[in-house]
């Protein structure tokens, strides 16, 4: 799964017990007729994915869905659900796709090709 959007929110390293539990949360607002605004953790080794990516990037995250059970003393079970990213990259300026400018560029060869084949069978 995936969440792309503009980075509003970038959180410093937070470390956590005894162990050196660590997390850095990042807000991405996405791009689409109702934005929305998806807090997304880096754990552990991961959180130093984040350290060359600033406020106002577009981005695309790799994530995945994560949920726990918690019983409380009065023996409640209680749901948590949390998005933990694992990859982050850079989006184009263009917001295109890589793949796109390949074909085109194809087609572009393709056209200039023909117009020198057409080039050749002038007189001149």
């Amino acid at each position: 799964m995936e969440v792309s959007g503009k980075i509003k929110v970038l959180s410093d390293t937070q470390t956590f017990g005894n162990n050196g539990f660590r997390k850095r949360e990042v807000v991405v607002t996405t791009e689409e007729q109702y934005p929305q605004m998806i807090m997304v953790e880096f754990i552990q080794d991961k959180c130093d994915l984040l350290d060359s990516f600033k406020i106002g990037d577009d981005v695309k995250i790799n994530i995945n869905l994560r949920g726990r059970e918690w019983i409380n003393p009065e023996g409640v079970a209680k749901y948590f659900n949390a998005i933990q990213g694992w990859r982050i990259e850079k989006m184009q300026a263009n917001s295109g796709s890589a793949p796109a400018p390949v074909e085109k560029m194809e087609n572009l060869e393709t056209v200039e090709s023909t117009t020198s084949e057409e080039a050749d069978d002038l007189p001149f």
